[in-house]
């Protein structure tokens, strides 16, 4: 069985791990610290705070916006963490409509639901395609909104020429274990603002001003007086996780290089078959290209995969039908276009450390289903 995806680890993963252990270092601590900074230098954003998860990640993110007691508009194309945030924070998710080619919210769309009780927008680079940042955020400052980018996908994705991270209020990426960049679990919230770096660290330490770390290292002294200045969350992420990311940091430029020729094997592979529409690439964006998005023409595909292999599935689920989301949502029926999408698509592995074997199995198996050669 091929996986659907799997980690790019070697022997430098085990050998970053030497460090915390042998410093005792193993929570919120030096390693943390670096991958930080590291990561903030990468993507062009002034701050970087490491995170437990992605989902974490979103809350704090979204929790410096307030906006509690109002709407947020987001996509329902995404997993349930991005609107499951929404939530957290008493607000209610308002789903936009997405582009038929590329899965990502449509700003078309977003326009047509502005309402004087819209907070924020929320955007998903879906399978690592950016969104069309422009037109977002010329919806965003003409109605003075603030804009959440999901990066859970994106990863060393570019848009414009630059790296998704430093280019709106509040960017939240994802280090699961199926990311382009694994720690297993992790997260990590850019932004701009020096007050709401503070206050994200404040708040994934549940309100603590200093860390135990500050407080021991940073101030040259064990200091236990700490003051709680507001409601926190047990977020942060762990000197474990970030010396794992540290090292996939250095690895990811390569890695999202072999996900491309991936991905420019399949499109070849592939371009005879008119059953099948394949996933595009606009001008504007590199893709990080964490999936690999093939739909089927006029109808449903009931099966993707043969006994032989594994070489796609579905991955995504409108959020609506779900619900959490149902219940206070304002439009509750999936939107035309992503319920097209859910009928149609399947995910071929793209993950680096496909092999060559592999990599023409899938190949072999997409090709010999009679659907896709209609």
């Amino acid at each position: 069985m091929i996986p659907v995806f799997k980690p790019s680890y070697g022997p430098e993963e085990l050998e970053a791990l030497r460090e915390p252990f042998a410093t005792g270092w193993i929570g919120l601590g030096p390693k943390t610290k670096e991958f930080e900074e590291k990561f903030a230098a990468y993507v062009g954003s002034r701050y970087a705070v490491g995170m437990n998860s992605a989902t974490s990640a979103l809350h704090l993110g979204l929790h410096l916006l307030n906006v509690a007691g109002d709407e947020v508009i987001t996509t329902s194309m995404t997993f349930v963490s991005t609107n499951h945030v929404i939530l957290y924070e008493q607000a209610a998710p308002v789903f936009a409509d997405i582009e038929e080619d590329t899965l990502n919210i449509n700003p078309a769309e977003i326009e047509k639901l502005v309402t004087p009780r819209t907070r924020a927008i929320v955007c998903v680079h879906y399978g690592g395609h950016a969104c069309d940042l422009d037109a977002i955020h010329a919806i965003a400052k003409a109605h003075h909104l603030p804009v959440l980018e999901d990066a859970a996908h994106a990863c060393g994705t570019l848009y414009q020429g630059k790296p998704i991270g430093g280019l709106s209020d509040v960017t939240c990426f994802s280090f699961h274990a199926v990311k382009n960049l694994a720690t297993g679990e992790g997260g990590m919230v850019t932004v701009n603002n020096p007050e709401w770096d503070a206050r994200l660290r404040r708040t994934r330490w549940l309100g603590i001003n200093k860390s135990t770390f500050d407080r021991s290292i940073v101030d040259n002294k064990y200091s236990w007086y700490y003051e709680v200045e507001e409601l926190g969350f047990k977020y942060h992420m762990s000197d474990i996780a970030a010396a794992l990311g540290i090292v996939q940091l250095a690895k990811l430029e390569r890695a999202n290089a072999r996900r491309r020729e991936i991905v420019r094997r399949y499109n070849e592979a592939f371009a005879d078959l008119s059953g099948l529409r394949l996933p595009v690439e606009k001008p504007y964006t590199r893709s990080s290209c964490h999936n690999y998005v093939v739909r089927v023409r006029g109808g449903p595909a009931r099966r993707f995969c043969r006994p032989s292999g594994r070489p796609g599935h579905r991955h995504q689920y409108a959020l609506r039908p779900h619900s959490p989301v149902r219940n206070v949502s304002r439009l509750r029926a999936p939107p035309p276009s992503h319920r097209t999408a859910m009928e149609r698509d399947r995910y071929p592995a793209p993950f680096p450390d496909l092999t060559e074997s592999q990599l023409q199995q899938i190949i072999d198996a997409v090709r010999s289903f009679p659907l896709y050669r209609k």
